[in-house]
C-alpha cells in the first residue's frame, strides 16, 4: 500500500473508532461514520488546527450546514475583499472556495468543501490581524514577535459568533488603521483618474520665479490637493504656503523653496505611495496589540520619540537612530521602561571596543583617554603596559567603561528597557546632530534632543517635583537608577506612511529601505496594486 493511501485511510480509521467507542460497537462500524465525516477528516488531515476544531466538535459543520449558510455567505464575503486590505489574496481563492461550495452533490463533496472553508478562514483570519507576512524572514533588523491567535480558538469564537460582526472585527480596530485604508481608497481612485498629471522638471525652484516649471509645479500641488485651482504663473505666496504643507507632510525643512529634496518628493507617483501604504497597514497588523494607555512610540524614519497618554501626544522629541549599515541600523521591537540611569557609564559594547578602539590603541596606546581599559577582575589596567598589537576581535581581553560626565556617550541619563538587542534611549553630548533633518548617525541605540524632558515627563506620574527628583540625582554626579513605579510600553516602530492626528498622511523616506524589501516581498506572496473601479 502506498504511503499516500495510507495517509488517507488512517484519519478515517480514527474517526471511525471513535464513534465506535462513544456508541459501545452495537452497530456495525461503518454505518456509524458518515461520508462527511470521513471526508473532513481526511481533507483536515495535516492541519493540527483544522483536525483538532472538528474532533472536539464531533465533525459537526460550520460552513456547509445546510439550515444555516450565513457563515458560508459572510466568509465569502471577506475573502472577496482581501485585495481591499492589500492581503495575498490568491491564498484565499474566494472564486474556488464558491466553486466548491456550488459543485458539492454528495456528503463527501461537502466534507472537502467544509475542510477548504476551514482552512481559509483561518488563514485569512490570521492575515488580517497579525500579518501576512513573517518580518524576520525579510530583515533581521524587525525583531518583534507577531500577535498570532490560536487558529482551534478562532474557529470556536467564529462557529459561536455572529459571522459577519466577527469577521469585520478582525482587522486592528486602530484609528491608524482605519485611516490607512482611507488613504488607500483614495488613492486607488486617484490612479484610476489617471494620477496627479506630469511630474515637475528642473532642480530648484523659488518664490518670485515664473515659467513653464513653476506652472507645472502649481498643477501637480492642485492635483494633490494642497492648493485650489489657479492659474498664476508665478511662484506666489498661494504657492509657497502650498509648498510649505507639502514638506510638513513629507518629513521636508518647512521653508516654501522647492529645492532638489522637495521636487524629488512631489514627483513620486501615487502608485509609489499606495506601495507604502499598503505596507503601512501590514505594518499597522505586525502591532496589533494593545499599546498602552500610556506608551512612548520612536518612529524611525520621523526621528521622532512620542510619549502617548490615553490616545494623544503629550510629550514630543527629535531623536537621533542607528545609520544605514548592516550592524548599526535600530531595530524594531516592543518591550517596556523600567527605569533610568541617572549620570550613567558608558560599557563600550564589545564590537565597538575592538572595531574601533583596538585599533585605535594600537597606533596610539593613549588614545581616546576618557575610556578606562577594565580587565576581567574589574580592575582598571595602565594602558603603557599592555602590547595591544598582540590582540585582535576574538582574543582582546578588556572590557572599556566611561565614568559619568558631561562629556560621557551616553550623556546625563539612559532611558532603560533591558532587552536582548542592548538597545535604549539615551541623552547624547553630540547635540549638533539634532539639527539635521536626516538624523541617522548612532550605533543603533536612540539619542534623545531633550533626555532631561522626557525625564521630567516620566517621573510627573509619581512625583510632584519631577524636575526637583531628576535634579537632586544629577547633581551628585554619581551613577544612580531612578524605577519607574509603573513601567511604560516602549514600541520602536519604522513607519514612512502614517497618519498623523487629524487624519494628515505623512511619507516619509525609506531611511534604511525595509518598506521596499517588505513590499518585494508582499508582491512574491501575491498581494497587488488595484485600481478603484477594476
Amino acid at each position: 500500500m502506498s504511503f499516500t493511501r495510507t495517509r488517507r485511510i488512517v484519519p478515517v480509521l480514527i474517526v471511525t473508532l471513535a464513534l465506535f467507542v462513544l456508541d459501545g460497537g452495537n452497530r456495525p462500524l461503518m454505518a456509524q461514520v458518515t461520508a462527511f465525516k470521513q471526508a473532513v477528516a481526511e481533507a483536515a488531515y495535516g492541519n493540527e488546527a483544522v483536525a483538532g476544531f472538528y474532533r472536539m466538535r464531533d465533525y459537526a459543520p460550520v460552513f456547509t450546514d445546510p439550515d444555516d449558510g450565513s457563515r458560508r455567505a459572510a466568509l465569502l464575503s471577506a475573502l472577496e475583499s482581501a485585495d481591499t486590505h492589500g492581503l495575498p489574496a490568491q491564498r484565499y481563492d474566494a472564486a474556488e472556495l464558491e466553486a466548491a461550495f456550488a459543485s458539492a452533490r454528495s456528503a463527501r463533496d461537502r466534507g472537502r468543501a467544509e475542510v477548504l472553508a476551514a482552512k481559509m478562514f483561518v488563514q485569512y483570519a490570521q492575515d488580517i490581524q497579525s500579518g501576512a507576512m513573517t518580518p524576520s524572514e525579510i530583515d533581521r533588523s524587525i525583531v518583534r514577535e507577531l500577535p498570532r491567535r490560536d487558529q482551534i480558538a478562532q474557529l470556536h469564537s467564529f462557529a459561536n459568533s455572529s459571522p459577519v460582526a466577527f469577521l469585520r472585527g478582525l482587522p486592528p480596530r486602530t484609528a491608524q488603521y482605519n485611516t490607512l485604508l482611507a488613504e488607500k481608497l483614495r488613492l486607488e481612485a486617484v490612479i484610476a483618474g489617471g494620477g496627479w498629471g506630469p511630474g515637475v522638471p528642473g532642480a530648484r525652484l523659488e518664490p518670485g520665479e515664473s515659467g513653464a516649471g513653476v506652472v507645472a509645479l502649481r498643477n501637480r500641488l492642485i492635483a494633490m490637493g494642497y492648493l485650489k485651482r489657479t492659474a498664476s504663473p508665478t511662484y506666489d505666496g498661494s504657492l509657497q504656503k502650498a509648498v510649505q504643507q507639502f514638506q510638513l507632510d513629507h518629513g521636508l525643512n518647512p521653508d516654501g523653496v522647492a529645492g532638489e529634496a522637495t521636487l524629488k518628493a512631489v514627483n513620486v507617483p501615487p502608485e509609489t505611495r499606495l506601495a507604502s501604504i499598503i505596507v503601512a497597514m501590514e505594518r499597522e497588523r505586525w502591532t496589533n496589540i494593545p499599546k498602552g494607555k500610556r506608551h512612548i512610540l520612536v518612529n524611525i524614519p520621523e526621528f521622532t520619540a512620542r510619549i502617548i497618554d490615553d490616545g494623544k501626544e503629550s510629550f514630543k522629541t527629535r531623536v537621533v537612530v542607528g545609520m544605514n549599515q548592516a550592524d548599526r541600523r535600530t531595530p524594531e521591537f516592543s518591550d517596556e521602561m523600567e527605569y533610568m540611569v541617572v549620570n550613567p557609564t558608558w560599557n563600550v559594547p564589545r564590537s565597538i571596543a575592538t572595531k574601533e578602539y583596538l585599533p585605535q590603541f594600537q597606533r596610539n596606546p593613549n588614545a581616546a583617554g576618557y575610556l578606562k581599559l577594565v580587565d576581567s577582575r574589574g580592575r582598571v589596567v595602565n594602558r603603557s603596559a599592555v602590547n595591544f598589537a598582540a590582540y585582535n576581535a576574538r582574543n582582546f581581553p578588556f572590557s572599556l567603561k566611561q565614568p559619568p560626565s558631561r562629556g560621557n556617550a551616553l550623556g546625563q541619563v539612559k532611558f532603560m528597557f533591558p532587552n536582548r538587542y542592548n538597545i535604549y534611549l539615551h541623552d547624547t553630548p553630540s547635540k549638533n546632530l539634532f539639527d539635521r533633518d536626516r538624523r541617522a548617525y548612532s550605533h543603533g541605540c536612540v539619542r534623545v534632543a531633550d533626555p532631561q524632558d522626557l525625564a521630567y515627563a516620566l517621573l510627573a506620574r509619581q512625583t510632584s517635583d519631577p524636575e526637583g527628583t531628576f535634579q537632586a540625582r544629577l547633581r551628585t554626579g554619581n551613577e544612580s537608577r531612578l524605577n519607574l513605579e509603573e513601567p511604560v510600553p516602549v514600541h520602536i516602530l519604522y513607519r514612512t506612511a502614517f497618519a498623523r492626528q487629524k487624519g494628515r498622511m505623512t511619507y516619509l523616506e525609506d531611511i534604511y529601505g525595509r518598506d521596499a524589501a517588505i513590499w518585494a516581498a508582499m508582491q512574491a506572496a501575491g498581494v497587488r496594486l488595484s485600481v478603484a473601479g477594476s
